[in-house]
């Protein structure tokens, strides 16, 4: 039929043209039908090859179902993944709950301008906003829901979070034998949604979680462990990568044409369902200190539990909808929204979305009483648990209000539908579908997770040294996975887009090797204020390299912590965690490269001093009139001992003709370095070997220094010329030290790599550790 439509089409055309050309047109027609069924054909013959070698036997039907504008934003990007691609799934959507409601912004309609088709609405909400209400809404869903799933007969249906809507649909699924995946489970925090949440994590068959913590809960639960994919929040694949794109169109839109970024606020509070009065109270508070701190405020409507007509009586009666300096809407679409509080001075409330979702931009939060009580957060977050007046209130938005933060990844790094889409494909549909609930030995459990820890948390490090730039992705035992090299640019622009560049595809192939990157630590010479990511100033080796700030820029491109530091302490922190400094409580590290410095560690800390100069061990002065230093001093250890140094007397000798002995030989354009120097003196040349013994001598006097000050129990000798200098170091220890200090050992370090190990000792220390 469609041939025929067509070839009658064509003939009226070119009826005037001649038998000749009519016969050309059919066939040209008859041809590009033939093209069109070939590749369809071909396409879906692709399409069952694809499933079959993923052993499926049918395209998995998945149902999504959601209840309000807050679980859209987390299912959005999930049913987004499943749509494009059509050859593994098929896709049902069903809305209900708070989404067709007029009062709550038909929210609806943002899942239409998305493209996707709603199978089924559901009308599910009775009306009266109290704790009555919200237990009919629950069995009015209960009620249709049957139906519905009795027409569809998903696979498996996605259940989201922890409200009162998604509780339904879980029991209507579980009881009617459709397999549940719950999105969020495993989260602790206030209000009766925390006792929901873990109700939906007993009917669901599998689970997705978006932190480690939240992965164990689900563990102590007694969960399948090999049925938890952690991997992190949906929404996050999205916020990660909406910071950039045009924003102030919207902020003008929302707010007024007279706002500036960071000169606003974003409030959001909702009714807590087990001490709604305290919660009205707390509104009513919070409306208070907005209008004296004076700043323009979009205010968002509450959600639809019980106590939220009361909190919109609240804001009616403070006059809050006609107030100049705020902006009251039912609903803001979520890209919208997450550029509005993407460039917020502040948040506020005791939304999930300040302590979770805003955080990805490091925009300062203040969280409002106890709805989120237990919620991992950020350094951005602060916490007013009983706001008892308003004055407190007042305080924590002075505190907060302009700051930012660096952004956090506690709830995702931005591949999560990914994780997602390859769990979905894994799932075994002959599997039986009764839970089996796991009960094993706590020891046996932790052991497993630490194991699984050690696998895949990783860090970025970065080496910045004089002539290379380094990027590596290190495991937490060590491992470095991947290294990529460039050479060093000389300007600061072109460094610092060099960084930046390497860095976001280290972290970007970092998925492809299952390595999860849990922060950046940056080793580079000169001096490094740590708790602010600075550069203070660099050794001349690294140009333009004064006052820079490291950790925002790469903190803001990443979406990843940073920790700066000297490359000496990155030195010591290597050994205190991969090397010979492993358990030991007092040490220091020695590295003898292209200069010369150094790290202290003392009762298991890094010392960094007063002013971040502490351990600059290359610039102990061993002689009043030796030879001049980098540093702009004489006598250091650093003019005697560093590859420099010896570099200079290497090109002195051979400029004098005295370097060169029998078995050696340079070519005309060869550079002469230090290497040149350490082979003539191994083949008998006395003047070099008297200069590799002065070199030794320095050092060991300059170590003999430290043995007397800070009585280390180990010295480390790192760098390139460790092993030249060891026993020399040995010798003038026993002969100048104090006998008590004698006994200490002098090693050589035995890792390969302690700048970018350091560098990574900075992430696995510190991210492991730290408690929220």
């Amino acid at each position: 039929a469609r041939l025929l439509k067509r070839c009658c089409h064509l003939a009226v055309g070119t009826a005037d043209r001649g038998p000749r050309r009519l016969r050309s047109g059919v066939v040209s027609a008859w041809l590009s039908l033939h093209e069109e069924v070939y590749f369809k054909n071909l396409s879906k013959q692709k399409q069952k090859e694809v499933m079959e070698k993923n052993g499926n036997n049918h395209k998995l039907r998945v149902c999504v179902a959601t209840c309000n504008r807050a679980d859209y934003s987390k299912l959005a990007p999930i049913m987004f993944g499943i749509k494009a691609e059509p050859q593994f799934f098929e896709l049902d959507v069903i809305v209900l709950g708070s989404h067709l409601i007029d009062d709550y912004g038909n929210t609806y309609r943002m899942i239409e301008q998305d493209d996707f088709d709603i199978h089924t609405r559901l009308h599910t909400i009775v009306r009266g906003e109290d704790e009555a209400a919200m237990v009919e809404s629950v069995g009015l869903a209960l009620v249709k829901l049957p139906d519905v799933l009795n027409r569809l007969k998903p696979d498996i249906m996605i259940v989201h979070g922890d409200r009162f809507d998604a509780l339904a649909l879980a029991t209507s699924a579980a009881l009617m034998n459709i397999r549940i995946l719950h999105i969020e489970g495993g989260e602790v925090s206030g209000t009766i949604d925390d006792s929901i949440r873990h109700a939906i994590t007993k009917l669901a068959h599998y689970h997705v979680c978006c932190t480690r913590s939240a992965e164990q809960h689900l563990i102590a639960m007694c969960e399948d462990h090999d049925r938890i994919l952690l991997a992190g929040c949906p929404s996050y694949d999205k916020l990660l990568s909406a910071k950039n794109k045009d924003y102030m169109s919207i902020i003008c839109m929302w707010l007024g044409e007279d706002v500036k970024t960071r000169d606003y606020i974003v409030a959001l509070q909702h009714p807590v369902t087990t001490d709604i009065k305290h919660s009205i109270k707390m509104f009513e508070l919070t409306l208070d200190a907005l209008i004296s701190f004076n700043k323009r405020t979009l205010v968002l409507f509450p959600n639809v539990d019980a106590g939220s007509k009361e909190m919109v009586r609240v804001m009616r009666k403070k006059g809050i909808e006609h107030h100049p300096n705020f902006r009251a809407v039912k609903h803001v679409p979520f890209d919208q929204f997450i550029q509005l509080v993407a460039h917020a001075g502040c948040m506020i409330g005791n939304s999930s979305c300040g302590v979770r979702e805003v955080g990805a931009f490091g925009t300062p939060v203040i969280n409002l009483g106890t709805r989120q009580t237990g919620r991992e957060t950020g350094e951005n977050v602060l916490h007013v648990r009983d706001a008892d007046t308003q004055d407190k209130i007042l305080h924590a938005l002075q505190l907060q209000f302009g700051k930012q933060y660096p952004c956090s990844k506690i709830y995702g790094d931005g591949n999560a539908v990914p994780r997602i889409l390859k769990f979905l494909k894994s799932i075994d549909l002959n599997e039986p579908l009764q839970k089996k609930f796991c009960f094993p030995p706590v020891k046996d459990n932790i052991s497993q997770d630490i194991d699984h820890i050690l696998e895949t948390q990783s860090a970025l490090a970065v080496d910045l040294g004089g002539t290379n730039l380094r990027v590596a992705i290190v495991s937490m035992k060590g491992e470095i996975v991947k290294k990529y090299t460039q050479l060093n640019p000389k300007t600061y622009e072109d460094r610092l887009e060099l960084i930046l560049k390497m860095c976001v595809e280290a972290a970007s192939e970092a998925l492809t090797v299952n390595c999860r990157i849990l922060g950046v630590g940056i080793s580079t010479g000169g001096r490094v204020n740590p708790r602010e990511g600075i550069v203070l100033h660099s050794t001349k080796l690294i140009q333009e390299w004064s006052s820079v700030d490291l950790r925002t820029p790469i903190s803001d491109a990443l979406h990843l912590p940073v920790w700066v530091d000297n490359d000496g302490n990155c030195a010591a922190l290597a050994e205190r965690k991969f090397g010979h400094g492993k358990g030991i409580e007092n040490f220091v590290t020695l590295i003898t490269g292209t200069g010369i410095g150094g790290g202290i560690v003392h009762q298991h800390e890094l010392i960094h001093g007063s002013s971040f100069c502490a351990a600059e061990l290359g610039h102990i002065v061993v002689s009043l009139d030796g030879p001049e230093c980098l540093c702009g001093s004489q006598g250091c250890i650093e003019a005697y001992a560093s590859g420099i140094a010896l570099q200079r007397e290497a090109k002195r000798l051979h400029d004098e003709d005295l370097l060169l002995v029998e078995g050696m030989s340079m070519k005309k354009e060869e550079v002469v370095s230090a290497a040149h120097l350490i082979q003539a003196a191994k083949l008998g040349n006395t003047k070099a070997d008297s200069i590799l013994r002065t070199a030794g001598t320095a050092l060991g006097l300059g170590v003999v220094n430290i043995l007397h000050t800070v009585n280390p129990s180990l010295v480390i000798l790192s760098g390139v010329l460790a092993s030249h200098y060891v026993n020399a170091v040995k010798e003038v220890i026993n002969r100048q030290a104090l006998s008590s200090v004698k006994t200490v050992d002098v090693v050589v370090s035995n890792l390969a790599d302690p700048a970018l190990l350091g560098a990574a000792s900075l992430v696995l220390d510190y991210t492991t550790r730290r408690i929220y």
